[in-house]
């Protein structure tokens, strides 16, 4: 008799490896257990005990760029060889205005990180964090690099793509999908907050520090600076939201305004001195 003829089976792939299963809405689940477990190995692995947060806009610019960009719109004008407008003009005086906050960012997280350093024996003890991308975040990571200290980046996949910037520790850039699992690693192991100008999604995570705060769901304090009185006061009427009742007296105290790296850094040495001046063992409170 023939023998039957034999079927090729189908080549068998682990779950783990089958990519279109991790995309898919059914793996969603293990998605965002993957970005709550792979950051804390990452920072495990670099030692990392607690984070000094910035935020603030993707936008502003280093003062050499903004001052660059200023000279050549001028130049353009004057020349015609370019169709430079007046609100081109102003938008790059603008952009050199606001480039203060890039160098004192810079500044504020150099400081914070020799600080540390000195005191704790330690690159690793109070760690610079950032969104990892451009502007203030680059600003952030840069100074703490300029310190000789570790600094972290957690940026977002986002479709406009935000690339991290080079200042960011090898082995602490981390890309999340998920903004609310990259809110809860800006959150867990935060000593302290820096709010420098920004839009939307500084507001965002502002506020979500804010509410976390609020209603004592953080776990443990957290300074929290507003960098940029004239700014934010602008931006958000603080008092009136006070006047009209929707926060109380004691919810503008979980607020602090500033205006220079020096007046940041007193408050942050002062708040956070003790603990950085110990030397018992850390618990780390993400592990």
């Amino acid at each position: 008799m023939p023998n039957p003829t034999r079927t090729t089976e189908p080549t068998v792939q682990l779950a783990y490896r089958d990519l279109r299963f991790l995309e898919s809405g059914d793996a969603r689940a293990l998605r965002i257990l993957s970005e709550y477990f792979d950051p804390m190995a990452h920072l495990r692995r670099a030692g990392v005990q607690h984070t000094i947060v910035f935020f603030g806009s993707a936008r502003i610019l280093p003062r050499d760029v903004a001052m660059q960009r200023l000279r050549d719109a001028e130049a353009q004008q004057k020349t015609g060889a370019g169709d430079v407008s007046q609100g081109d003009l102003d938008e790059a005086r603008m952009a050199l205005q606001m480039s203060r906050y890039y160098e004192e960012a810079r500044e504020l997280a150099r400081m914070v990180t020799a600080w540390s350093i000195k005191v704790h024996n330690s690159r690793r003890y109070l760690v610079v964090c950032s969104g990892g991308g451009p502007g203030i975040m680059e600003a952030a990571n840069r100074g703490a690099a300029e310190a000789g200290g570790k600094s972290i980046g957690l940026n977002i996949k986002l479709p406009m793509e935000q690339q991290p910037n080079p200042y960011i520790t090898p082995g602490l850039s981390m890309l999340f999908r998920y903004f609310f699992m990259r809110k809860l690693w800006f959150a867990q192991p935060a000593k302290a907050l820096l709010v420098f100008p920004g839009g939307f999604g500084t507001m965002d995570e502002m506020c979500e520090f804010l509410t976390l705060t609020q209603t004592r769901k953080m776990g443990h304090r957290v300074t929290i600076l507003l960098y940029g009185s004239k700014f934010w006061n602008r931006v958000i009427n603080f008092q009136w939201l006070l006047e009209s009742g929707t926060i109380s007296k004691e919810d503008l105290k979980l607020i602090r305004f500033v205006d220079s790296p020096r007046d940041a850094f007193r408050i942050l040495k002062d708040e956070l001195g003790k603990s950085v001046a110990s030397r018992r063992p850390i618990k780390h409170p993400f592990f």
